[in-house]
């Protein structure tokens, strides 16, 4: 195991598993411009990394993340005073491109979710790719609650397609919060658990995920984000095609089907 050196997380190395934690606990895990600049950096360097399989993202103490820290909001600079640029909306795109960034990593990220997840927090759980949630806690598109568009931080895009649109116009116009039981009666989240089985419960996730071959697993994810998004049937299989093709040139597909033959586990190399 080895730890990456960041102040606002903190990210664990085990294996072919990187546990991001957001650590801020003091301030329930608030968004300030170090943690955006510490985001962006861990999930830029996932782009090129073959090893991190997937990543567990959970938040420290008793909150995922209560969203943006409005105390420093009218100071948002970075370390050495200067105001981040952000593709030329300032603070706004520069916190909005951590969103772009979780999307476009080829690893599967699994939120674990307790307490408050608010505005840009409640966004960190939309942008994943598996959701799993304690029974306390309490999400909401909090934007709208102080004076802005609930439309920030890709809210908009994810909240519909993961809901319907007219839950997520429910929650977006009203800024109402959704509980832990709605959220899994509506498809929102993938399981609910007691406070303390949290920490565990990706483990089994984990361990399916981690059975299948790297390029078969990281392909699906960009897969699936490209289909959910394709103007015909014609266009998602064209995305199936080329991945298939790829796939089946690996080493790691040829030993697959000779397991399945052989009624055994694969053992899956990367190539």
């Amino acid at each position: 195991m080895s730890t990456l050196e960041y102040e606002t997380i903190a990210v664990d190395r085990q294996g072919p598993v990187d546990r991001l934690m957001l650590n801020r606990p003091e301030a329930l895990n608030s968004i300030n411009t170090q943690m955006v600049t510490e985001l962006r950096d861990y999930f830029s360097s996932l782009l090129e990394n073959t090893d991190t399989r997937v990543v567990v993202m959970s938040g420290a103490g008793r909150a995922f993340c209560a969203g943006l820290d409005i105390k420093q909001a009218d100071d948002m600079v970075d370390s050495a005073g200067h105001r981040p640029v952000g593709a030329g909306w300032g603070f706004q795109g520069y916190l909005a491109e951590v969103y772009i960034l979780m999307r476009r990593c080829p690893q599967p990220i699994i939120s674990l979710v307790q307490g408050p997840a608010c505005g840009g927090g409640f966004a960190f759980v939309l942008a994943s790719d598996i959701r799993i949630v304690a029974d306390n806690v309490r999400m909401n598109a909090a934007f709208i609650r102080i004076g802005l568009s609930a439309c920030d931080m890709g809210t908009s895009y994810f909240l519909p397609r993961l809901v319907g649109t007219s839950l997520a116009s429910e929650l977006m116009l009203t800024g109402r919060f959704i509980n832990a039981q709605r959220a899994l009666a509506t498809g929102l989240v993938s399981e609910v658990v007691e406070p303390e089985q949290l920490a565990g419960a990706a483990d089994s996730y984990l361990q399916e995920m981690l059975t299948t071959s790297p390029m078969g697993l990281r392909l699906t994810k960009e897969g699936l984000n490209m289909a959910i998004d394709a103007n015909s049937l014609e266009s998602a299989m064209a995305i199936e095609n080329r991945n298939q093709i790829l796939c089946s040139r690996t080493e790691d597909a040829k030993e697959g089907m000779r397991a399945f033959v052989e009624k055994r586990d694969p053992v899956y190399t990367g190539r």
